[in-house]
């Protein structure tokens, strides 16, 4: 190796020594720096070579690489618990309908004074002021009609039936006369009323008389009130004139 490398620094120094004489100790060869002997010494005395050769070029440097991100892990959400259920209330049942218990009226109106607390009384104060279309601007329209007979089997005029919107009695009855149209009578149809109901609200100045199928026809003397009861005392109609 030592040997190659003093063979390589003569055959190098000679070049230099060519091209820029033998005055210089030192030529700058490709950036490399080579020590020659002077020129008065013998060639035997050369031993001392010392060169530098050119290095590789220095490593540019790189730019830093980013670290590449960081992906957080995907989890999967927790299952929701489910809400409470909550038991439903069971619903009451619906009772029966009978005649003992009236129906009651759900539709919100606006009635006239008086008509609310007694249908019946209310429409017997109508009496020579009603005709048949001022009844059904309140009552609605009638559910049937029948004729009236005076004496002699006659007809005297026009009863229409009508559904009491207060609830308060199953029917209600008004008689137009045929003469001038007009209201002259009322049947009440009570849901549940005894005889001794109507004792202790009216009274007992009755005048009492027989009538078909064991029935009993009560006319009051101070009041314009008559009253149609059963064999079992149970009130069939009011009549108000």
């Amino acid at each position: 190796m030592k040997w190659f490398l003093m063979v390589f620094g003569v055959v190098l120094a000679g070049q230099v020594a060519a091209r820029g004489g033998a005055g210089s100790d030192f030529a700058d060869i490709a950036g490399g720096v080579v020590t020659l002997p002077s020129a008065a010494a013998s060639p035997e005395a050369v031993r001392g070579v010392v060169f530098t050769l050119p290095g590789p070029p220095a490593p540019v440097g790189s730019a830093p690489v980013a670290p590449a991100p960081v992906v957080p892990a995907l989890v999967a959400p927790a299952p929701q618990a489910e809400p409470p259920k909550v038991a439903e209330a069971a619903l009451p049942p619906i009772p029966p309908s009978t005649d003992d218990h009236p129906p009651v009226l759900r539709r919100a109106r606006v009635f006239p004074a008086g008509f609310d607390s007694d249908s019946a009384l209310f429409c017997q104060a109508m009496i020579g002021v009603w005709t048949e279309a001022d009844a059904q601007a309140l009552l609605g329209e009638a559910l049937r009609q029948r004729l009236a007979l005076g004496e002699e089997e006659s007809e005297s005029g026009l009863i229409f039936a009508f559904a009491d919107p207060t609830g308060h009695y199953q029917e209600l009855e008004l008689d137009f006369a045929n003469e001038t149209g007009v209201l002259r009578g009322v049947f009440a149809y009570p849901w549940k009323m005894t005889w001794q109901d109507c004792r202790g609200l009216w009274g007992a100045n009755v005048l009492a008389r027989k009538a078909n199928l064991g029935r009993t026809f009560y006319s009051y003397l101070n009041r314009r009130l008559d009253v149609l009861v059963d064999h079992t005392g149970k009130v069939i109609s009011l009549g108000l004139y």
